[in-house]
């Protein structure tokens, strides 16, 4: 079932937490539905496990022919696996880094993506959704060497994609948090391996700081909104990681 993270005149952002549910061997993944008007897009549509309810949704708000955009963080599996069957059953286009515009079509039978895949440069780009737009920012080796995250100006909320993701089942991914201190054993171990250096998380947290944020909400766990937001980003920016920690003892012939 669809959890709406906002609905307001027309624009409304949907959440799906457990589509990747089988038997526990998937890692929680969550998707993400924009409908503005009769216009939409669907951020990191995940495996092929979370494509039938998704496309079942959009029919509930407008002609899955009419989804205009698919907008992937990067081009890991659990975000675009089922990109085959949206360029069957849809005519969108995929927005993803020009890192990975090449890669992209190896998930699809040949000549689905021809003409169809939309390279986001590193700078980053506004991306329109009808009357509105949303915002490609710039979310590199975090952890992904071309990574996204989209700013919805209108609901304020960013779709951080693997920055701020908890390890929880999907029943408590739908859950907001609105106090970071009880949040972060559930995080803390992901991102020290995940996220790339300290560097890229402080240059992230100097890029957002004064960005209108109402909530984050991550491509893994449960949203943030209130008062985590800020402690979210005062957290991450001081946070040691990837290859702060390694030594010559991580790079070692195997026993």
């Amino acid at each position: 079932m669809a959890i709406e993270l906002y609905n307001q005149k027309g624009h409304v952002c949907l959440m799906f937490t457990h589509l990747s549910d089988e038997g526990g061997e998937a890692v929680q993944a969550n998707q993400f539905l924009i409908v503005h008007e009769d216009h939409g897009c669907i951020i990191d549509p995940g495996g092929n496990m979370a494509y039938n309810e998704l496309l079942l949704t959009i029919g509930r708000y407008f002609s899955p022919q009419k989804l205009d955009k698919i907008l992937a963080s990067h081009a890991d599996p659990d975000i675009i696996a089922s990109l085959d069957r949206w360029m069957t059953s849809t005519q969108a286009q995929l927005y993803i880094s020009k890192l990975w515009e090449r890669f992209a079509p190896h998930f699809c039978k040949p000549g689905k993506t021809q003409g169809r895949i939309v390279g986001i440069p590193d700078a980053g780009m506004r991306i329109p959704v009808g009357a509105t737009e949303l915002v490609a920012l710039p979310a590199h080796f975090m952890h992904s060497e071309g990574n996204f995250q989209f700013w919805d100006p209108v609901s304020r909320i960013l779709f951080s994609g693997d920055l701020g993701v908890s390890m929880v089942k999907s029943g408590d991914a739908g859950v907001p948090v609105t106090s970071l201190a009880g949040h972060i054993a559930k995080m803390e171990c992901f991102h020290r391996r995940y996220m790339v250096s300290s560097k890229v998380l402080r240059l992230w947290a100097n890029m957002v700081r004064d960005l209108p944020i109402d909530m984050i909400v991550p491509q893994h766990g449960s949203p943030m909104k209130g008062p985590a937001v800020r402690e979210f980003i005062e957290w991450i920016q001081d946070l040691s990681c990837g290859v702060d920690h390694l030594t010559q003892a991580n790079y070692a012939l195997p026993a």
